[in-house]
């Protein structure tokens, strides 16, 4: 029986595998979402493979907003957090599970030249690309650099604003996570954070097959817990920003469980949620 940090090093494995894979398939070319076959988990096999069900049923445009660059949108996200952030120029961000530079880019449009940015990615892969697309736009005031979110390579009080777009699911050690949030933020400072949570219980052998489909709420927990733990990171006025739920089809369910445990979910009122939300530290 494995221990509860081998299970933890084992997850943190294929996270940087699978992230790596996304970030070397893009330079390629190859579509790949956090989800499905091509994405951060699993692949699919048998029947969930190529039938015809769309896995792309997290990520959100980000088409339109200005800072936006398509090479560094891979469709890894759950929400728009930025949308909530209250950027202002000059602020210095950290984005957590930066990517291929999505979100930084297009806060960078707000911060302006006298802000900085600066993202973590778990993956070396993606902190090549990443910083392959600064470059490319000739962006002076932006850093990317490998690191573990539940061991931040960061100075305490550095930073006015944390970004995370569905990344913190992914952590092992939440309360770790959110406590170095709260470190690395300057009085005064806030976070705004998309991530996968849980609502209702489940047998466990039905949520690993929910797991199965959005295949990025492993790691994810009960909402209420999850609040639970930002707040008692030290964080004030945590609050939901916005709440959508992520649709399991329900003929997907019934092919892989059966008609009696896929109404289980329905009965015990499961539900995967993006939620978006703010804390600020005093």
């Amino acid at each position: 029986m494995q221990s509860e940090n081998e299970e933890s090093q084992k997850l943190k494995a294929l996270v940087r595998e699978k992230y790596s894979e996304i970030a070397v398939r893009s330079e390629k070319g190859e579509a790949a979402g956090c989800c499905g076959p091509a994405g951060c988990c699993e692949p699919a096999t048998g029947e969930q493979a190529g039938d015809g069900i769309s896995f792309d049923i997290m990520a959100e445009s980000y088409e339109g907003l200005e800072g936006y660059q398509p090479d560094a949108d891979l469709s890894l996200g759950c929400g728009i957090p930025i949308e909530f952030a209250g950027l202002k120029p000059g602020q210095h961000v950290l984005d957590l599970g930066s990517g291929a530079g999505n979100d930084i880019f297009v806060a960078r449009s707000v911060v302006g030249e006298t802000g900085r940015l600066t993202g973590l990615d778990f993956s070396e892969a993606m902190t090549r690309k990443a910083r392959a697309n600064a470059e490319k736009m000739g962006y002076g005031n932006v850093e990317f650099i490998t690191g573990d979110i539940e061991e931040m390579p960061l100075e305490s009080g550095r930073f006015d604003v944390v970004l995370s777009n569905c990344v913190l699911n992914l952590v092992p050690d939440k309360k770790t996570a959110f406590a170095g949030i709260f470190r690395v933020l300057k009085s005064g400072g806030h976070f705004s954070i998309s991530d996968i949570v849980l609502e209702g219980t489940i047998p466990e052998p039905i949520r690993k097959a929910a797991e199965a489909y959005v295949g990025c709420v492993s790691g994810a927990m009960q909402k209420e817990e999850y609040l639970d733990i930002v707040r008692a990171s030290g964080f004030s006025d945590v609050t939901v920003r916005k709440e959508r739920e992520i649709i399991i089809p329900q003929d997907w369910l019934v092919r892989l469980l059966g008609e009696e445990q896929s109404k289980i979910l329905e009965e015990n009122h499961f539900r995967v949620l993006s939620i978006t939300l703010n804390g600020k530290k005093s």
